[in-house]
């Protein structure tokens, strides 16, 4: 027994557990005092006593049995808060539960709190009005990324082995490459949305960060899946975990392209070469073919950012403009800057780049069955912000920042974020994509890397 939050991963809580050398009721109690006692910020709700009588009742040999959760700050759980971050719906509580929520306490998980995330998952950081700015457990001051930035901190802070996340543009996958985290992003509709989800520009995908490969492919198992509330939801895999490493055969020959400038970012170099190391490892590892494409994207930025903003917009209804004071920089210059831009030409125009820049990724599969680039283009920076437009001594402007990620969630291919080493004593991630569909060879691939280099499980300078 110890006084601190099991440093593991999830599915070895889950055996400790079952062996009854740990309970359940005490790792909750563990992780409500680290939390009590940390600087991260990492979470902005705390639901200990309807967690403690799910804890003492809680049936472990469940897949998941007993382990306490996180849940992202934009996720519905019933009776807790539902303010998308944002100050101006401070006061709005969910009235049901996310059916990813449903499945996880299905899968014996006991929610206990909700993670901080950045104000309508719009920023690739988490700092908000209603919040405050989540620490990055690397090191304090920098940010772990957005939007499941509290996500992320708490797995790789220690005080949790596992929390829910969310990718919308990169939102899972950046906070993981900033964290040293696994973060995968599965196809379009893998776990359904429901119910009432709103689905805007369609590009949303939930999931969890995880410190562990198995962790990720076991949490897939229990919550994929049709849902009738999710029409876009797809019919339900079984076998992520069971079938963990048994791709080998499959893969070898398979087509991988390595990308420096993929999405048209530009990457520091530091961390292109870290990244690229371990790419190349794994084609070795894997009998890869390592092929050049010719896929040039169109520029997305701006088309997303107008698309996205109107859902934001309609969720503040008749409280915007009054409320623009209580927003943060980046939603409140948002805002203002899509005032009156929505109209049928701008939605043709949207729809027009959007087949555009399918096609080109469908080009790029074409011509490849992997692609290898980084999460991020640079390590994680300032908590408080600004975005950075400044890379490794370039400017290349702030969109820089999700130009890597945000093409998976615009062709709603799957793609996942390995940790790859440090730079500066900060993470970086590999970023892997792959043909919709696809999760098994992208867990496969994460494995092999996880054998090879073994990360850290919790970030060394957190304190415990």
């Amino acid at each position: 027994m110890t006084d601190l939050p099991w440093q593991g991963d999830a599915c070895s809580l889950v055996d400790a557990f079952r062996r009854g050398e740990h309970s359940p009721v005490d790792e909750l109690r563990a992780s409500l005092a680290a939390i009590a006692a940390s600087s991260l910020n990492a979470f902005s709700h705390m639901a200990a006593d309807e967690a403690l009588a799910s804890a003492k009742t809680v049936d472990v040999g469940l897949p998941f049995g007993g382990v306490p959760i996180g849940i992202k700050e934009l996720q519905d759980v019933r009776g807790w808060p539902a303010t998308e971050a944002s100050f101006p719906l401070k006061d709005h509580v969910a009235d049901h539960d996310a059916t990813m929520v449903s499945r996880i306490r299905t899968a014996g998980f006991v929610p206990f709190a909700m993670t901080t995330a950045s104000e309508f998952g719009g920023v690739n950081l988490t700092r908000t009005v209603l919040n405050g700015a989540t620490h990055n457990p690397w090191q304090q001051g920098t940010t772990p990324g957005g939007s499941s930035g509290g996500s992320a901190a708490a797995v790789a802070g220690g005080l949790v082995t596992l929390a829910t996340a969310g990718d919308g543009g990169g939102s899972t996958r950046i906070p993981a490459g900033f964290c040293g985290l696994v973060g995968l992003k599965g196809t379009y509709g893998r776990i359904p949305r429901g119910p009432r989800a709103e689905f805007g520009n369609m590009t949303a995908v939930s999931g969890c960060v995880s410190r562990s490969v198995r962790d990720s492919a076991r949490y897939l198992d229990v919550t994929n899946g049709f849902d009738s509330r999710d029409p876009s939801s797809l019919v339900k895999v079984s076998g992520y975990e069971a079938n963990l490493g048994s791709y080998g055969a499959e893969l070898q020959g398979k087509r991988v392209a390595l990308m420096v400038d993929f999405g048209g970012a530009y990457i520091v170099p530091a961390v292109a070469d870290a990244v690229f190391t371990l790419a190349q490892e794994l084609i070795g590892a894997l009998s890869l073919q390592q092929v050049t494409v010719e896929a040039k994207l169109p520029n997305m930025g701006t088309a997303w950012s107008l698309s996205g903003l109107l859902g934001i917009r309609a969720s503040l209804a008749d409280a915007w403009p009054a409320c623009e004071g209580d927003l943060t920089p980046e939603m409140r210059y948002g805002l203002r800057w899509a005032d009156g831009k929505w109209n049928a030409e701008a939605s043709n125009r949207v729809a027009a780049r959007r087949m555009e820049h399918n096609e080109a990724m469908a080009t790029m599969f074409d011509q490849a069955d992997l692609v290898m680039t980084a999460t991020n283009p640079g390590v994680a920076f300032a908590a408080d912000g600004p975005l950075p437009s400044v890379f490794g001594g370039k400017e290349v402007g702030g969109w820089n920042n999700g130009r890597l990620t945000a093409p998976s969630n615009l062709y709603g291919n799957p793609a996942i974020s390995i940790p790859a080493g440090l730079v500066d004593g900060l993470p970086v991630g590999l970023q892997v994509l792959a043909p919709h569909f696809r999760e098994d060879w992208l867990l496969h691939i994460a494995l092999t890397a996880e054998r090879l280099h073994p990360w850290p499980l919790v970030a060394p300078a957190s304190p415990r």
